[in-house]
C-alpha cells in the first residue's frame, strides 16, 4: 500500500550523513488503511525505517491518519 511503499522510499534514501546530522528516532501511530506503528532511525549506525516499533525508544511520536502520512512525505 502506500504507506509501505513511502517507507520502502525513506529507507532507500536513509544515509549516513542523515543519520549523523538527525541523530533522532521518529516513531508514527497511523490510523487507517496500512495503518499501525511504524517508525524511521536516524540514529543508528545505518538507520532503518519500517514497520513496528523503533529499535531505540523514539525521540518523537506523531500521531496521525494513514493518508496524512503520505500527503506529509509526498
Amino acid at each position: 500500500g502506500p504507506v509501505a511503499e513511502t517507507f520502502r522510499v525513506i529507507q532507500g534514501a536513509v544515509t549516513e550523513e542523515y543519520v549523523r546530522s538527525t541523530q533522532g528516532v521518529f516513531q508514527f501511530e497511523l490510523s487507517g488503511d496500512g495503518g499501525g506503528t511504524w517508525y524511521i532511525d536516524l540514529k543508528t549506525k545505518g538507520g532503518s525505517a519500517g514497520f513496528g516499533k523503533p529499535p531505540l525508544t523514539a525521540d518523537v511520536v506523531m500521531s496521525m491518519s494513514s493518508a496524512d502520512f503520505v500527503k506529509m512525505f509526498t
